[in-house]
Order: structure tokens, then C-alpha cells, then sequence
């Protein structure tokens, strides 16, 4: 574990970039930036694209560690370059930003009220994998639907089982227990997630570092608790689907958590747009969702 840079993540001002659209989101991602399925034939031609929207986000001058911590990839785009370097090598040497991995293959099918994350056989091999790019820490999502005690048990023990391997590796782990925006329960299912964070949170190792993506709450300053936990680098909000004015007022709201927004941070990007709209439209949205990390 690099130490400076888990300073960096720990004490730093800023955010973190969600840039990790896998398969399953990226036809979405797309369209939203203006390019549609007929642009493309296949899934090799899919994810070339969408390097280049990324690409073009990270390069940009408006991309950098002024306001932005960290940026989480997809496997594909790790292994993908730009300007000549492995993605996360530029992240790291020319922009002053870490890298982390999502390492999940998706979710299951809903049962108990949520989805929790399909078998991960190659783990292992990712991981390593990972330390050889340079890659700071991991994330994975699991999504709660609804509040089942049983289900959100089980989400929480799979998250935690996957990041103390991750742990293992010398690498951060994200946790990401998903409690879905549109759940008729999403209130009463956040005091159960809350409650099987605090009781696993208490058993994880002393020397162990992790941290917690989590769904904007309902009640303000909800998961304040958590970020007292010495083992606990860092919580960071995700966008959920509430637009990019909605999520930052709602992270406004809670201090000490930090934005890790995917849509929020793309809403109004465009492929058509010359360098300079693009650079200006990042700017802003880079603006608003740093000012609201730091409240």
C-alpha cells in the first residue's frame, strides 16, 4: 500500500471520477454523449468508442488533481492507453490522479430484495493484474431494492468477504452496497445497511483500509458514523440516477463524504461539441460536484 498516496485519498479535497461504464451501461453512456447503435457493429467497436469518450474526458485541461483525487476504470480501459501510456500510468504521472479498478462481473438476479454480485473466478488473476498497472484500490456494487434484513446480510458479508481478499493485495477496496433511489424502502433499507456496516466494520483487522461508495441517504449525515472508524480511508456518494443539481445538493448536505459521480459528471457532454465546449461544459460540472464534496 502506497502511503502517500492513501494520504492523498484519506485527507485530500476533491473527488472521485466514475468513468468504469462496463458492458451492460455503456450502450447507455454513449448515446447520452451522442452517439447512438447504429455508429457501431460490434462490442470491439463499442468499447473503442467509449475509450475515446473517456479518453477525451481525462486529457482534457479541465481534468485534473486540483478538484479530482481519484478516477475508477473498467478492466478495458486499464488495459487500454492514452497518449502513448497505460491509462493508469497517465492518471497517475500526468495528471497527479489515482486509479482504481472496478473489479465486479455484474449482478445476480434479484432475490431477497437485492442483487448481489455474480462469482468472480479470475479475482486472483485481476488483482495481480492490477498491482502490475499501478492500479490504487477497487471498487464493486452490489444493489439493494428493497429492505430485507436477510438480503442486505448477505450483501454485506459478500462485499466485505471480496474486499479482504482485495485487502490482501495491497490494494484499497470500495465498497459499494447500492440501496436503489427508486426503493419504496430506501429509508427504512438504509438503517439496515447501516447497522450491518457498523457490526462487519467492527471485525475487519486493525492494519486493514477500505473504503465505502454509498447511495445519497434519506436523513442527512446518515453514515457520519462510519467515517470515525479509523480502518474507513474515505466515503464517497454515489449518483444513483438523481441528476447532477440534485446529487450535489444532496452531498452538499453531508459532510465528509465525497461525490464518485458517473452520469452526474458526464450530463452534458456531447461528441459533436468542439474541444472548447467540451472543456468548458467538464469545467463547470468538475466545479459544481468539487464544491459540493468539500461542504
Amino acid at each position: 500500500m502506497n502511503e502517500v498516496q492513501l494520504k492523498r485519498m484519506h485527507e485530500g479535497n476533491g473527488f472521485i471520477a466514475a468513468l468504469d461504464q462496463s458492458g451492460g451501461s455503456t450502450p447507455k453512456a454513449l448515446r447520452l454523449y451522442g452517439i447512438d447503435e447504429s455508429q457501431y457493429h460490434n462490442d470491439d467497436e463499442m468499447f473503442e468508442l467509449v475509450h475515446k469518450m473517456r479518453t477525451r474526458i481525462i486529457t482534457s485541461k479541465a481534468f485534473t488533481s486540483e478538484h479530482i483525487l481519484a478516477a475508477i476504470l473498467f478492466e478495458n480501459t486499464m488495459d487500454r492507453k492514452m497518449e502513448g501510456k497505460y491509462t493508469a500510468d497517465y492518471l497517475l504521472e500526468e495528471k497527479g490522479i489515482l486509479p482504481i479498478l472496478k473489479v465486479d462481473k455484474g449482478l445476480e438476479q434479484e432475490e431477497a430484495g437485492v442483487q448481489i454480485m455474480k462469482p468472480m473466478p479470475d479475482l486472483e488473476e485481476l488483482l495481480e493484474r492490477a498491482k502490475k498497472r499501478h492500479i490504487f484500490g477497487t471498487k464493486m456494487r452490489s444493489v439493494i431494492k428493497m429492505a430485507n434484513e436477510e438480503g442486505i446480510r448477505e450483501i454485506v458479508d459478500q462485499q466485505f468477504g471480496v474486499g479482504m481478499q482485495i485487502a490482501k493485495k495491497g490494494l484499497v477496496p470500495i465498497l459499494e452496497p447500492e440501496v436503489d433511489i427508486h426503493s419504496p424502502q430506501k429509508e427504512k433499507a438504509e438503517k439496515i445497511l447501516k447497522g450491518e456496516l457498523l457490526r462487519y466494520l467492527d471485525k475487519v483487522p486493525a492494519d486493514v483500509r477500505l473504503m465505502f461508495k454509498l447511495t445519497l441517504p434519506t436523513q442527512n449525515g446518515y453514515y457520519s458514523e462510519l467515517l470515525e472508524d479509523p480502518k474507513v480511508v474515505r466515503i464517497v456518494a454515489l449518483s444513483g440516477g438523481y441528476t447532477r443539481d440534485e446529487a450535489n445538493t444532496m452531498l452538499s448536505k453531508n459532510p465528509g463524504v465525497v461525490a464518485s459521480f458517473s452520469r452526474a459528471l458526464s450530463q452534458g457532454l456531447r461528441a459533436d461539441q468542439t474541444q472548447d465546449e467540451f472543456d468548458r461544459m467538464l469545467a463547470e460540472s468538475i466545479q459544481e460536484i468539487y464544491d459540493a464534496s468539500i461542504t
